[in-house]
């Protein structure tokens, strides 16, 4: 019986740890759990820090990139749904630790802590007590009859203990089996629902299948860079043909002349620079206005009666001033005289010979200027003033 209860007993101290292993695979999880439910306790909090379930991990993972696809996609709505099931997997999980923990870990830990525990106190009792007899038995003649047989007793009286609790507990092991019975039951729960819940998936997924298939298919239609990039014109104008309606959407949203007006309106008033400094432009203000109109809108007002001039045709690039004599009029300006490569945001960048427009001096080593559409500042001794800031 003494070995079958040291069997029982190391079977035990074996057993729930590798349970709780079944249950809660990742080590580092069960030690930062372990841990976070010790001080919870300690600080008096009744609240204990779940496991988390893979099924629940993986579960989040597939909701959350299912909701950046968006519904209207097949697989996006199936990621939602296969998410779904995974964090319903995870609760019955959840389910499944707390009912062995109940049902299988703790009977057998009170098993160790209270029955087995009192057998390996009446077994080391009844080996001091043997101990003392067999003592006092060798020294008979000089030891007293009386104490002889008071440890004999002694040892017996230890003996029938021990036995006892061992008996008791090797036949009432039919306990330990309900236990086992306990564990079986909770897994096969576990997979009863895990199993009804990949049934009803399987299902939502077939039906998901059905519909894409039935869904009529859309023609590829392709878009032209115009349609989809906007660009800046030489003249600084940014333009993108995507945000531009038909001449018949205008036509019905505004009138011909509330168009010209608009557009004069607002072109005046930015681009004002660029009239004074593209040279060979000094046209009127009202020759300037059609030209601008027409250019954007292609209309030609009702009310102008004078044949305009020929439009500036648009290049790749702006033109560049090389020489003093063709120096942007009644405007601040320098040449370059040598190339600067800008090695900071916020610099502007020219080469020799370059006219660059001059709007504001920084401090006595930087200018700022604009040049080719881009502002930008430039240090003062790369450049000579043609027409000087004004004070």
């Amino acid at each position: 019986m003494e070995k079958k209860i040291e069997i029982t007993q190391k079977l035990i101290l074996d057993l729930v740890p590798k349970t709780t292993e079944y249950l809660q695979p990742n080590p580092a999880y069960r030690a930062k759990l372990s841990v976070l439910n010790t001080v919870s306790r300690i600080r008096g909090q009744m609240k204990t820090v779940g496991y988390p379930q893979t099924e629940g991990i993986l579960g989040d993972c597939m909701l959350r990139y299912g909701s950046e696809l968006g519904y209207e996609s097949a697989f996006g709505c199936s990621l939602a749904d296969m998410g779904q099931a995974l964090k319903q997997m995870a609760q019955v999980r959840d389910c499944l630790d707390v009912r062995v923990k109940h049902s299988f870990i703790d009977p057998l830990q009170a098993l160790q802590d209270k029955e087995l525990k009192e057998i390996v106190y009446h077994l080391r009792k009844l080996e001091g007590r043997r101990l003392d007899f067999d003592y006092k038995k060798r020294r008979k003649g000089k030891i007293a009859d009386y104490e002889i047989k008071q440890a004999l007793e002694k040892f017996a009286e230890s003996k029938e203990l021990a036995e006892s609790s061992m008996f008791n507990l090797l036949q009432n092991d039919v306990e330990q089996v309900q236990q086992l019975l306990g564990l079986v039951e909770a897994a096969l729960d576990y997979h009863r629902q895990t199993s009804l819940i990949l049934e009803n998936l399987r299902s939502s997924l077939q039906n998901r299948i059905t519909d894409a298939s039935n869904r009529p298919k859309k023609e590829f239609q392709s878009k032209s860079i115009e349609s989809t990039m906007g660009y800046t014109d030489i003249y600084g104008f940014s333009t993108c043909s995507s945000a531009r309606s038909s001449d018949t959407e205008m036509t019905d949203a505004l009138s011909e002349k509330s168009k010209y007006f608009y557009f004069v309106l607002n072109i005046n008033t930015r681009l004002g620079l660029i009239y004074s400094s593209i040279p060979g432009l000094h046209k009127s203000p009202f020759t300037c206005e059609y030209t601008v109109c027409s250019f954007l809108l292609d209309v030609t007002p009702v009310a102008h009666t004078v044949n305009p001039p020929p439009l500036i045709p648009r290049t790749s690039e702006p033109p560049a001033y090389k020489h003093e004599s063709c120096s942007p009029l009644d405007q601040p300006c320098c040449r370059a005289l040598f190339s600067f490569n800008p090695e900071n945001q916020g610099e502007l960048g020219f080469k020799e010979g370059d006219i660059i427009i001059l709007t504001n001096q920084v401090d006595e080593n930087w200018y700022e200027g604009l040049l080719s559409g881009e502002s930008g500042f430039f240090p003062i001794n790369y450049v000579e003033v043609l027409i000087p800031l004004p004070q």
